[in-house]
């Protein structure tokens, strides 16, 4: 499997602008510049797009691990927070924490967190980073009816 993203940048890096782009679609011609990635400018930035694909990407793998061990999600959410240093001459990604609500009927708190655990490690994004991942897990209670 290969799957297609573009940018094109104008300029020099702090007067410059550029936009980023999916094969998909699902970014067509998104704005960023030096200032909306250092100085919250609107517009998108490389950063936020890794975050999307790390919270996506986990996921999919927490619900492939939670299917595996006989288990149906109602839900999954989660929110990646990448952050980004100085390192030496240019920046460095150091760190994705992933920020999981999930609500999953008859699994105990144990199963989940071991399972969460599994997919933070399993998912392909999280194999990518040479970054600490961290991870804070809730299971919500399941409403029956």
């Amino acid at each position: 499997m290969k799957h297609k993203a573009s940018a094109q940048w104008k300029g020099t890096l702090k007067e410059g602008k550029g936009t980023l782009s999916t094969h998909s679609g699902a970014l067509a011609d998104r704005p960023y510049s030096f200032r909306s990635r250092f100085e919250g400018e609107p517009g998108t930035t490389p950063e936020e797009i890794i975050g999307a694909a790390h919270a996506g990407c986990f996921s999919m793998a927490l619900s492939m691990a939670l299917g595996l061990a006989g288990y149906t999600p109602e839900s999954i959410s989660t929110v990646a927070t990448i952050t980004m240093e100085p390192k030496g001459e240019g920046f460095s990604i150091t760190a994705s924490h992933l920020d999981l609500t999930a609500t999953i009927p008859d699994i105990d708190r144990e199963t989940f967190l071991k399972l969460a655990e599994k997919a933070k490690g399993s998912c392909p994004v999280s194999k990518l980073m040479n970054a600490q991942i961290t991870l804070d897990a809730r299971l919500e209670p399941a409403i029956t009816l």
